[in-house]
């Protein structure tokens, strides 16, 4: 598998390219890092409703049951404790589900804050880079070969803009046609150059 051009402008493209693309995932996931630990932050009193409703509803609970052996008023005493105690584990409980929302929602946004660039990665950059790395691998293997370098010129006379063919002469065309060899060269290291790939005569 080709991964980078022969020629140095290109590959020095390449690698720059790589490079930079590398960095712009780095910088998003750090992105999407902070911003989960941001979101996070909301989950703060929610903790703290949670730890303070379920102090205050132990303690309640204790209390009630120090009450509830009083003698003839214990049972009577001991309700308003549970009845607190109760509505302290509710408070707890909200904060515990604030908590978990919180949570989630710090998961999604980050994924939010990371799915578009990386998509365009993704979906954008990689892709072309890969059609490039096929197309040199396989113009690398066959660009010494005569009918490999036939290939590599009827590509150039398909792709190639018309003015590059133009340099080469007005019947370049004709002079493939006929096999000429130097015309099968001239469009075979035309379409070489395109790919950033050097003839291994050279």
């Amino acid at each position: 598998m080709k991964l980078y051009a022969d020629r140095l402008p290109t590959a020095v493209r390449q690698i720059l390219t790589d490079a930079i693309v590398v960095l712009w995932i780095y910088l998003w996931v750090r992105a999407g890092l902070w911003v989960n630990d941001m979101v996070e932050k909301l989950g703060v009193p929610g903790a703290k409703l949670e730890a303070a409703g379920g102090g205050i509803a132990d303690n309640l609970s204790d209390a009630g049951s120090k009450v509830d052996g009083v003698p003839l008023v214990g049972d009577q005493l001991v309700k308003p404790f549970n009845g607190a105690a109760s509505a302290a584990r509710s408070l707890a409980e909200a904060g515990r589900e604030q908590q978990e929302v919180v949570d989630t929602m710090a998961i999604v946004v980050a994924l939010v804050a990371v799915s578009v660039p990386l998509a365009l990665v993704l979906f954008l950059w990689l892709p072309l880079r890969l059609r490039w790395m096929r197309r040199a691998s396989v113009a690398s293997a066959v660009r010494d070969q005569p009918a490999g370098r036939d290939l590599l010129a009827l590509r150039a006379l398909s792709s190639q803009p018309l003015n590059r063919l133009a340099k080469l002469g007005p019947d370049i065309a004709q002079s493939w046609r006929n096999g000429d060899a130097a015309a099968v060269d001239a469009l075979a290291e035309l379409e070489l150059k395109r790919l950033g790939l050097r003839s291994r005569r050279e």
